[in-house]
């Protein structure tokens, strides 16, 4: 039990110290929890049909200043992901910005983002953003590997409704790969596979543990499925998770459960981790535990999603606490789950 105390000091020490540093780097345009307000316009089936990595659209957006003004930016856009862009009337998009156009705005310093959009302009379909962009909120509390992110409120006419009328939206940013991995001095991996046993192991479990507090089966550290891998060095590897729509969390009316594992339903859960040293598993969990009451601020804090969501949130992180609160379902769910 010593070992295993003096270990728990150790990680949450390090832990402390890696967020702080992060924490004090932290990018402008994503230091603030207000939503930015933005104006934009371009064909939804164009985009879906005619983009594809390298082949981007020329597009432009306004964006609300300080003094209350709007001002415009050029931006290059294309659609991203695989089932929202095939499923979705809003594919979620990457902008491209040029450098000197970015510079003395919000937006200076980034060349890349994501934007995440609802999936249709439905009633629910703010309440189920929120509960994704809480997920992305909730990592930043487990770990100090993440991906920043900003509510944006988009005024959206879309050209391809015949009606012209605007839609108002609700997304969310996501700063680029590139950015996350150079303010840890890092860069993202993409060139082999790697064995997931590589990837270092405190951030791992932290990583495969939330995947499991959010219901998540989406993912794969063997094939960086809604994964990008960061490498700080030859020997330290470590995950970077997004994209938490499939999760039990968020569950949208188009959630499918992976047809990688066996589960019935979208909430269900399953710890898809690999084993790590017991001591260390351990040692996480309680740092989980003792982010509870963090974790459930956050959810009673996002005003966007509506109250009934907000219960069954709760309902379901409770659920999570309940299992690593007690020894032997931990045991059961995490300790005999976890992959060899």
């Amino acid at each position: 039990m010593k070992n295993l105390n003096l270990l728990f000091a150790a990680v949450l020490i390090a832990f402390g110290a890696i967020f702080e540093l992060n924490a004090q780097s932290y990018p402008e345009l994503f230091s603030t929890e207000t939503p930015l307000e933005l104006q934009m316009k371009f064909s939804s089936k164009q985009i879906k049909n005619e983009t594809n990595d390298s082949t981007y659209l020329d597009s432009f957006l306004l964006y609300k200043n300080a003094e209350g003004g709007w001002d415009s930016l050029d931006i290059d856009l294309r659609a991203r992901g695989n089932f929202r862009r095939d499923n979705c009337s809003y594919p979620p998009i990457r902008i491209k910005i040029k450098k000197k156009k970015s510079n003395e705005t919000p937006f200076e310093g980034h060349k890349n983002l994501k934007l995440v959009m609802p999936c249709n302009s439905s009633k629910n379909a703010p309440s189920y953003i929120a509960k994704e962009y809480l997920a992305y909120k909730m990592y930043e509390e487990v770990t100090p590997y993440f991906f920043p992110t900003r509510l944006v409120k988009i005024s959206f006419f879309d050209e391809d409704d015949k009606n012209g009328e605007e839609s108002e939206l609700l997304g969310f940013l996501i700063e680029d790969d590139d950015l996350v991995a150079e303010r840890f001095g890092g860069e993202i991996f993409d060139e082999k596979k790697l064995g997931p046993t590589f990837l270092m192991d405190s951030a791992t479990v932290r990583h495969d543990l939330f995947q499991y507090m959010i219901g998540n089966t989406d993912w794969s550290s063997m094939f960086y499925h809604n994964q990008k891998i960061m490498k700080l060095s030859d020997t330290e590897f470590i995950p970077l998770a997004y994209d938490f729509d499939m999760t039990g969390l968020v569950s949208p009316p188009y959630a499918q459960v992976s047809n990688l594992v066996d589960l019935e339903k979208i909430t269900d859960r399953l710890y898809r981790g690999f084993c790590r040293d017991e001591s260390l598993m351990q040692a996480v969990r309680q740092e989980f535990l003792a982010k509870e009451n963090e974790l459930m601020a956050l959810v009673e804090n996002q005003f966007f999603m509506e109250e009934r969501d907000v219960k069954l949130a709760k309902s379901y992180l409770k659920e999570f606490f309940s299992t690593m609160s007690n020894d032997k379902q931990f045991e059961s769910q995490i300790l005999m789950k976890c992959r060899r």
